[in-house]
């Protein structure tokens, strides 16, 4: 890694890197300020969501019910809104930090200082990880404010399945990183990058998300990653997690790890 070169990129994304972790965050606060108005009728909600199809309510991580404010959340924020933010900051993050200094002839003025290729790119992936871990961390610990401020004492919070589902987020995300950092790497359009990043990641959500919906088309789960992300399951205490997360510790590594090599050899167009 070139420490000048990561104190640098940092510098210049970190705004846009808060963006993102502020909005997260007021959502995240939004549902706790919003969840008291729920559960004076969580009874009759939680009726209503047991009267749905049992697709619908896979689908959209309506499971686990509205009986606590950590079910609440697991399906009203993590099993959606925290996905498109965070994914469409992954998906726009990692073409902006390769495919578009490629593409916009930047890239050239990066490998005239006295480093290799495969530092400036490693450089680009810690600035990429950097920016995930600080809008998890800034969401994760909004959480626990929220619920203090809008609900009441901590030691009622169940902060240990709160925590599983910020790390299987990270988890998740990290995979999404890894995979849009391994095309920004292989591209030298930044509009092409973004294409195919954004289309497989909400490719692969969609194919998740439509597994969940019929029992006919369940197989389409198997082929997305997304299907190893379960909120619900893991407030429910029915989700295995160290399968799970280890396959996708596992893409995001080999996506930044191929990456970093494929571009460390690539042909330039400098």
């Amino acid at each position: 890694m070139n420490s000048a070169l990561y104190k640098h990129m940092m510098k210049i994304h970190l705004k846009g890197i808060m963006n993102y972790a502020f909005g997260s965050a007021f959502y995240i606060l939004l549902m706790f300020w919003l969840y008291p108005s729920f559960a004076t009728d969580n009874k009759a909600l939680d009726d209503l969501i047991k009267s749905l199809p049992k697709g619908i309510t896979n689908a959209f991580n309506l499971g686990s019910g509205f009986g606590t404010v950590e079910a609440f959340i697991s399906g009203e924020f993590y099993g959606l809104l925290l996905v498109l933010i965070v994914a469409i900051f992954c998906v726009m993050f990692s073409t902006q930090l390769i495919a578009k200094l490629v593409d916009q002839g930047a890239m050239a003025y990066l490998l005239a200082v006295p480093t290799t290729r495969g530092k400036v790119a490693m450089s680009q992936a810690l600035v990429l990880f950097s920016g995930l871990f600080l809008i998890m961390a800034v969401t994760t610990l909004c959480g626990f404010a929220g619920y203090a401020l809008f609900i009441g004492d901590l030691s009622d919070f169940n902060g240990g399945a709160y925590l599983r589902m910020n790390i299987a987020a990270f988890l998740l995300f990290f995979a999404v990183s890894g995979i849009s950092f391994l095309i920004s790497s292989l591209s030298n359009d930044e509009k092409r990058a973004m294409s195919i990043s954004a289309g497989l990641t909400f490719g692969f959500f969609s194919l998740d998300l439509l597994g969940k919906l019929s029992d006919a088309i369940s197989w389409l789960r198997h082929i997305s990653y997304f299907s190893l992300y379960d909120p619900s399951g893991i407030i429910n205490g029915r989700t295995d997690l160290w399968v799970p997360w280890t396959i996708l510790a596992v893409i995001g590594l080999l996506g930044f790890g191929i990456g970093i090599g494929a571009f460390r050899k690539r042909d330039l167009p400098l």
